[in-house]
C-alpha cells in the first residue's frame, strides 16, 4: 500500500470546509443539525482546525446556555474536520469511526464558543501509517472550547479509529 497523501485533496478540503458557503452546503447534506447549529470552521491546516458555535435559540438549554450536544457537535467537527481533510479521496479509502469520547464541561457557554484541535499532525500520522500497514490505528485528539474572553468553557477527548479499506478504496 502506498502511504502518499495527496497535497491536492488535502488543500481542496480546507478551502471547502474555510468558505462559509461551501461549508453549508456540505454540512446542509451531511450533517444537517451541523448546518441549524450554525457552527463555522474558522481555520483549517495541517496542524490545527478551528470551530465556533453560536449561542442562539436554536442551541439553547433552559439554563441558558449553549446545550452540552451542540458543544459537543461542534467539538468532533474541529477533530473531525482533520481526519475528514486527510483522508478525502484517498485510495485506498478509509474508514474512520469515533470509537471514544470524554467531556469535562467548565463554565457556561453563552456565547460564541470557539474549539481548537491542534492534533492534525498526529491524525496525519496515523493515517500514513493504516496507509502502510492495512492494519488499524486509533488517534486521541483533544479539543479545547473556550469563550470569547479566552476562558475555557469545555474540553473534549475524541477517540478515532481509522483504518485503510482492502481493495481498490
Amino acid at each position: 500500500m502506498s502511504n502518499q497523501l495527496n497535497p491536492k485533496w488535502i488543500g481542496s478540503m480546507q478551502k471547502n470546509f474555510t468558505t462559509t458557503w461551501k461549508f453549508r452546503l456540505i454540512l446542509c447534506r451531511i450533517l444537517p443539525m451541523g448546518f441549524l447549529s450554525g457552527m463555522k470552521v474558522r481555520q483549517l491546516d495541517e496542524e490545527r482546525c478551528v470551530v465556533t458555535v453560536p449561542y442562539r435559540w436554536i442551541n439553547k438549554n433552559p439554563f441558558r446556555s449553549t446545550f452540552w450536544a451542540v458543544l459537543g457537535m461542534a467539538a468532533e467537527m474541529s477533530s473531525g474536520a482533520l481526519l475528514a481533510m486527510y483522508t478525502f479521496r484517498q485510495k485506498p479509502s478509509i474508514a474512520m469511526l469515533i470509537v471514544g469520547t470524554t467531556a469535562k464541561f467548565i463554565k457556561k457557554a453563552q456565547g460564541v464558543t470557539t474549539f481548537t484541535c491542534t492534533d492534525g499532525l498526529k491524525v496525519r500520522k496515523a493515517i500514513e501509517k493504516t496507509l502502510e500497514t492495512g492494519e488499524p490505528e486509533c488517534i486521541e485528539c483533544l479539543v479545547t472550547g473556550k469563550d470569547k474572553h479566552g476562558n475555557d468553557v469545555a474540553e473534549f477527548t475524541f477517540t478515532w479509529s481509522v483504518k485503510a479499506r482492502s481493495g481498490k478504496g
